[in-house]
């Protein structure tokens, strides 16, 4: 009866030891498997024109699903029985749900981002107070990198619960610029000069035609109004050019750029 207790124990502990090894396998080689499924799908999908937003999340859902089912059979190759183990996953999935409301909120958001697809991996687009490229939209973030390469991961709710702006979505943009001239110049020739400006810069469409118009008379200024079309990619260097060219001009043919001043009269009065 002595001799029976050890053997017992020694049965015990190679028996556990037989399932711990088999769940280790069973882990590294599930793990394996869900990256190799992931990989293998999201080259499908690179195959078939899916866009990049898409490709990264649906790759994002699909591999931590996979790694789900993987540590559920673990569980089951250590002798745990899984469906009671399911329902107290279930229960406290539950609580753990109420607590984490917000990424239940950031995973809902970021479907509603795949589907409706406000924005796509390369934009440049303004949301949730934050300006930048989009790199990746994930399951529950989004990550930007700003125009000085800082990278930015901003939670999906975030985003989507305040307004959108973005840049990228339209081939063309309109530049809005305000230049001013003094009272005493010549607003045809100022208009001349600014017409030139724009025929010079090719990067500038021909359609639809830029608008050079007076919009306001100013305090100190006659103000223009300069709207050209340039393709997206050229906005910012575009109007940096601009506003460059147009000091410059403005310079050379002896037309003037009011600021605002402010003409001080000082009165004497003699003493009784």
């Amino acid at each position: 009866m002595d001799n029976e207790l050890p053997l017992l124990g020694i049965e015990l502990i190679e028996s556990l030891g037989m399932r711990l090894l088999a769940a280790i396998a069973v882990f590294l080689v599930g793990r394996w498997l869900a990256n190799l499924a992931t990989n293998f799908l999201k080259r499908v999908m690179a195959r078939g024109d899916v866009e990049d937003t898409l490709e990264h999340f649906l790759g994002n859902l699909i591999y931590y699903t996979l790694m789900a089912a993987v540590v559920i059979a673990t569980i089951n190759q250590l002798g745990v029985e899984t469906t009671s183990l399911l329902a107290v996953v279930g229960a406290a999935g539950l609580a753990v749900g109420l607590a984490l409301q917000g990424s239940l909120s950031n995973f809902a958001s970021g479907v509603m981002i795949v589907g409706f697809r406000p924005y796509k991996v390369g934009d440049y687009i303004e949301g949730g107070g934050i300006a930048g490229v989009v790199v990746e939209v994930q399951i529950f973030t989004t990550i930007l990198c700003t125009g000085d390469n800082k990278q930015i991961i901003v939670p999906n709710s975030q985003i989507m619960a305040g307004e959108i702006i973005n840049y990228s979505a339209n081939s063309t943009r309109r530049i809005d610029l305000v230049a001013g001239c003094g009272y005493d110049d010549d607003i045809d020739k100022v208009r001349s000069v600014i017409e030139g400006i724009l025929e010079a810069e090719e990067r500038i469409l021909d359609d639809p035609a830029p608008l050079v118009a007076v919009s306001e008379l100013a305090d100190s200024s006659v103000n223009f109004i300069i709207r050209p079309w340039v393709n997206s990619g050229d906005y910012w260097a575009v109007r940096r050019d601009l506003t460059e060219q147009i000091k410059k001009r403005f310079d050379a043919e002896g037309l003037t750029i009011p600021y605002p001043q402010r003409d001080v009269h000082v009165y004497k009065h003699k003493s009784e």
